[in-house]
């Protein structure tokens, strides 16, 4: 057969880029006649970089599930319903849900992750502290932390400061609107968010206000001081033994439990203008396969399929991090993916951040929310 080149782009970390490149031989070895080259770009360009503009220059995109309004409005993107037709839905939580739209599958899951908490093991049986299970017993443990000279840890920068309100708000029973029609945020469960956001920051350090979510499993890793964060998207490989310090995760201590938190993870999209859709879409359905999964999980991958979530030699390579957090991902909640909502996280982002800042006052930066939601 004549030989097929296809281009992937994806995002800038072991997690991301190594798993695929690791399976590859796996599929080469069934399509020896393909070839498929990938790129990854920062975590910053793959929360905002369009996929439409991506679509015209990739055959595959990796992408974040708030992208689906938007391609399901420009169609940039192949449908991908029957790939999964056959397997039903092998994934943890709400992951496959998280790609649907306008009655259509955009994407396929090929890694899964939600806001939980993360602790340094040995700075815990320093403190000859527990994991806290709620906000009480996290302020408890902030409490314990600064009087031996260590913090708590926290991750703010733009976007991951939206992404913990909304969180909370979830948790409180009070999730915000996933559509532009209807009120954005239950004022008073707002206040309460922030309010219990700005009582964490008085455990953390201040440069937690500038830290995304890599930043701040860095950060765990290579300081001492940093005892435990309640609330970030979780990166399994930091709990891996080439860490200077591996990482133990948990589930959310949310004030009402792990329930609500904000899904994130990543799905594989086909671009509707790629000139070879047979292999494409023969890689998109190899991409979900349980082996390939487990294949992506040997080389620092987060697979989204509910059987590695459930295997115990890849739980305790991971220090049990996917059943430790298996409540959580199951109870997650699914942010708005309407067309224009990435302009609103970005802005809401730096809003939320603002507040966090002391630069804008609680009912200000409500009222520019709910503006910014329903602005289209």
């Amino acid at each position: 057969m004549a030989p097929v080149k296809l281009r992937g782009m994806t995002w800038d970390h072991r997690r991301a880029i190594d798993p695929l490149l690791g399976a590859m031989p796996i599929f080469q070895a069934k399509h020896p006649h393909v070839e498929i080259t990938w790129s990854s770009r920062p975590l910053s360009g793959f929360e905002f970089t369009s996929v439409d503009a991506l679509a015209l220059e990739y055959d595959f995109i990796i992408l974040d599930h708030p992208f689906t309004g938007a391609i399901a409005a420009s169609q940039s993107l192949v449908p991908l319903d029957r790939t999964v037709a056959q397997a039903g839905d092998p994934f943890v939580g709400p992951s496959l849900d998280s790609y649907r739209m306008n009655g259509s599958l955009w994407a396929l899951p090929v890694d899964a992750a939600c806001q939980v908490s993360v602790s340094r093991p040995d700075l815990m049986q320093k403190l000859d502290a527990t994991v806290p299970v709620n906000w009480r017993g996290l302020m408890e443990l902030g409490a314990k932390a600064r009087q031996q000279g260590l913090w708590l840890a926290i991750g703010l920068k733009g976007v991951h400061s939206l992404m913990t309100f909304f969180t909370l708000m979830a948790n409180l029973g009070a999730p915000c609107a996933t559509q532009r029609d209807k009120e954005f945020a239950d004022r008073d469960a707002a206040h309460e968010a922030l309010a219990l956001m700005r009582d964490l920051l008085q455990f953390c350090p201040p440069a937690g206000l500038d830290w995304n979510s890599i930043d701040l499993h860095d950060r765990m890793v290579e300081r001492d001081d940093l005892v435990f964060c309640p609330a970030v998207y979780c990166y399994a490989t930091y709990a891996e033994a080439d860490q200077r310090r591996p990482l133990r995760f948990h589930d959310l201590p949310g004030p009402k439990g792990p329930a609500g938190s904000t899904i994130g993870g990543t799905g594989l999209g086909v671009s509707a203008h790629t000139r070879h859709l047979p292999e494409a879409l023969a890689y998109a359905g190899f991409a979900i396969e349980a082996a390939t999964q487990r294949a992506f999980a040997s080389y620092h991958g987060q697979p989204a399929h509910r059987g590695i979530w459930e295997d115990s030699a890849i739980n305790e390579r991971l220090g049990g991090c996917f059943r430790a957090t298996r409540a959580t991902m199951e109870a997650c909640w699914i942010r708005p993916r309407y067309p224009g909502y990435l302009e609103f996280q970005a802005r809401g982002g730096e809003l939320v951040e603002a507040h966090l800042r002391g630069q804008i006052t609680a009912d200000a930066l409500i009222a520019k929310l709910q503006q910014l939601h329903a602005s289209g």
